[in-house]
């Protein structure tokens, strides 16, 4: 099982969640982060520290959130590691719980 992260991180980008990896699997987009499966330890650190409620085990992923799995799988083999706190995105509160965001990921 991995950690997956969610529609709800798009246009948001808290990085609160990386600051607690202890093995550095989250992999940095334009306006987006995934967990790289092969490199999450399970060990549920971040979950709790996504302030979008963004983070699910694979296993518990919301209805609809479930092409997630593959898309941080994808997404992580192409962009960086960060491994540093930064700020979230400018508009982040105003994005926080707003839904059908797909179509805005930037790649």
């Amino acid at each position: 099982m991995t950690f997956v992260v969610t529609e709800n991180c798009i246009k948001c980008k808290f990085t609160d969640c990386v600051d607690v990896c202890p093995v550095d699997c989250f992999h940095e987009g334009p306006n987006f982060l995934v967990i790289d499966p092969d490199e999450c330890i399970d060990c549920t650190l971040c979950e709790p520290e996504c302030p979008a409620n963004a983070i699910f085990a694979e296993d518990e992923l919301p209805e609809g959130q479930e092409d997630f799995i593959a898309l941080n799988a994808e997404l992580a083999k192409q962009w960086p590691v960060i491994t540093d706190v930064k700020p979230p995105l400018p508009d982040a509160d105003d994005w926080n719980g707003k839904e059908s965001k797909l179509d805005l990921l930037e790649r």
